[in-house]
This record gives C-alpha cells, structure tokens and sequence, in this order.
C-alpha cells in the first residue's frame, strides 16, 4: 500500500480517490466505520481508497508539552488501513504551515487541486482548519465549489456511549485493557526497537526484551499477559510483562519489559510488537530479589493460564 506525504504530489493513479479523513488514532470501531463507507463507495464507483491521518497529532502540535497519549504510530495505522481496504495512507503532516491553513483553503487547495479529491467520508464531528474553522456542512458546500461529494458516518455506540479515542486512553490508564481491545477489536499494541538493558532479568532467571514506549499512551503501571510479534519474521510469541519503572531496582527507568515463555533467541535490535491482553496486578516494590522471583513465577503461571 502506498504512503503518501500531503507535502508531496499525488501519483497520477490515486487523483480521483475518495478519501477518509480523520486522526484515526486507535483505529477503533467508530474510525473503522468510516474506513468501511469510504472503501464501498469507492468501489462502487471504481476509485481508490485514501486514507488520511495526522501526524504528529494536532493536539501535540498545540500543546507539546502533555504526556504521551498515542494509541498507535503510523506504520501501524498503515498496516491497520490497508487490512480494510486502502490504497494508501496519506499523512498529513501537522506543521505551522497546516496550522494556520484555512478551513476553506484545506478543502478547495489541498483536498481538491493538490490531492484531486472526488469523495471525503468523516465522522459527523470533523473539524478542521485553522481554529477549527470548518464542519462537516461546511465541508460539503466548499467541496461542491470543486466537485468533491461529502459524507458522514454517525458515530458507534457500546454501552449506550460513544467510543472514542479519548474513551480507549481510560480504559487503558485504568489498566482495563480488555475493555480497550473491545472498542478498537484488537489488543492495545506498543512496537519498538529492542534495546540492551541492564540485564537484571537474565540474573533472576527471567529475561526481558526491553522496549521503550516512547511516544505511546502510558496505560497503567503493572504487570500484564501478553503476546507479541517479531516483525521481520512475523513469528508469534507468548509472556508476560513489566509496565513501568521497575520500582525494585534503582534508579527508577520507565520501560514496557516483556518476558516471552519458551523463547530461546537474540532480540537485540529487533523490531517487536508487544499486545496487552490483560492486567494482572499493580507494580510494586519487593523486600528481596528472592520475593520477586516468587512473584515471577506466579505472574507467569498465571498469564500462562490466561492466555491459553
């Protein structure tokens, strides 16, 4: 599937798509919605499928200074997107120069003469342009001016409320994970780079493939039952998890530090993607390295048990 910067021309191919347009953070059932009209009528009418996001997120751009709250990078957006059924991803990046675009000027310029837009989808709650200028009504009467056709998805409800990305960072920072994974129909994945650590693990019998989280969500400090997948080979692995800072050894680091069963091989500078299935207790600080070990064990049988 195609990645494509707004910055950048259009390939011939994909002018005349019909474009999803929306942060699609989480990629949840309400974004997944939109996706889903987006891809039937352009199939219906024989065009390409865009799907576009920000990055970085229009509220990190105004705001720098805020906690990580990411659900997902972009290259897992573009492997989210293109199992729906995309074309490409086109990102929008969030400079100054976007910033200060005009809701008019982002519809008639770059939707319409730079991207060659014929169709957008958005949740009936889109905003966009410099101060939030434009709607989903006004969308549709600028897009009119260039023939670009609009609609809107209504928004999905679970539990008589609206999902929502904001809804997943709660059920995430209360350690709810499987309530999270219902909402955007897959666990709540963190993927980086394996990194060297101080190999504590390894001394106590129970070795960690190290991760830093980075830009993502902080979900709640614990333990969790997990799953990964080692991206260049796609193999599939199963264990258990420190979310945290590790508040037995000093000095405290913030680190995601996955355990995987049965798993004998070199991480090192790998690319994982690590799934919290479920929360399995909070951290805390143990009087010995024998207590911790203790309580290893029994976070491990249990993800074990947990996860089948």
């Amino acid at each position: 599937m195609t990645w494509l910067d707004h910055r950048q021309p259009v390939p011939a191919e994909l002018r005349g798509a019909i474009v999803a347009l929306g942060n699609f953070d989480g990629f949840h059932l309400g974004h997944q919605k939109v996706v889903a009209e987006t891809v039937t009528w352009a199939k219906s009418e024989g065009r390409p499928v865009i799907v576009a996001t920000f990055d970085p997120h229009p509220v990190r751009h105004f705001a720098p200074h805020i906690p990580p709250f990411r659900l997902t990078t972009l290259p897992q957006r573009h492997e989210l997107f293109r199992a729906a059924g995309a074309d490409a991803m086109l990102v929008f990046h969030f400079d100054d120069a976007l910033a200060n675009m005009t809701a008019e000027d982002f519809v008639i310029k770059l939707l319409g003469d730079h991207i060659g837009a014929t169709g957008v989808v958005t949740g009936n709650d889109f905003t966009f342009g410099k101060d939030r200028g434009g709607n989903c009504e006004k969308l549709a009467a600028w897009g009119a001016s260039k023939g670009i056709k609009a609609r809107t998805v209504d928004p999905v409800l679970e539990g008589g409320a609206v999902i929502s990305s904001s809804r997943i960072r709660d059920s995430l920072k209360a350690g709810e994970v499987e309530v999270a994974a219902k909402l955007m129909t897959r666990p709540f994945a963190l993927r980086a780079t394996v990194q060297h650590g101080d190999k504590r693990g390894r001394e106590i019998g129970f070795p960690t493939a190290n991760m830093d989280i980075g830009h993502y969500l902080r979900p709640r400090y614990g333990i969790y039952a997990i799953t990964a997948r080692i991206i260049d080979t796609g193999q599939e692995l199963k264990g258990a998890a420190n979310m945290g800072v590790r508040p037995t050894f000093q000095p405290p680091k913030e680190l995601l530090e996955p355990h995987y069963f049965d798993f004998k091989g070199d991480l090192y500078g790998r690319e994982v993607e690590v799934r919290l299935h479920h929360f399995l207790r909070p951290e805390i600080k143990f009087d010995s390295l024998d207590a911790l070990m203790a309580q290893m064990a029994r976070d491990c049988e249990k993800s074990r048990i947990l996860l089948g």
